[in-house]
């Protein structure tokens, strides 16, 4: 879906200020409330907007350790197999299907490092897994962001 450059501000006052009412957001933005609702309608419909609960943080709730997990799987377990198995460790927070020499890749958090070692063991314990290779998060400079992408494709558009 194409997004202008109008769509991009509703998104970003929304992402700012996620429980504002759409007439405040259509006095911010200088349009009238129909439009702004439409839009959000289109942008949720298009699944531009993926939700409107709170965005929650592994750090706030105990799991400062994040890493990433490239993970080869035993191959008669399938993918459907290997992601059900492993959406039973609550750690996985995310798994992607992957090109090259693994077959997965994984997010996991834990509490500590000595508890990432924990969650490891419970993710070859699934028996879906054959190994693991692992890279501890040390910084995010950058964190997972879309608004600087939602104001790219809102230009584009108008260009």
């Amino acid at each position: 879906m194409k997004i202008d450059e109008l769509d991009a501000r509703i998104l970003e006052e929304f992402s700012s200020d996620p429980r504002m009412s759409v007439l405040e957001a259509s006095r911010t933005l200088g349009v009238a409330r129909a439009t702004v609702q439409s839009r959000l309608d289109k942008l949720t419909r298009e699944e531009v907007v993926t939700g409107w609960g709170p965005h929650l943080s592994a750090e706030g709730l105990g799991y400062p350790v994040r890493a990433y997990c490239s993970l080869v799987i035993h191959q008669d377990a399938g993918h459907d197999g290997v992601a059900a198995a492993l959406s039973e460790v609550p750690e996985v927070l995310e798994l992607q299907t992957v090109s090259g020499e693994s077959d997965l890749m994984a997010t996991i958090v834990a509490t500590s490092n000595d508890d990432l070692q924990r969650v490891l063991d419970a993710i070859i314990a699934t028996r879906t897994v054959l190994r693991s290779s692992s890279l501890v998060v040390l910084n995010s400079p950058i964190p997972l962001r879309m608004l600087p992408l939602a104001r790219a494709a809102g230009q584009r558009a108008d260009r």
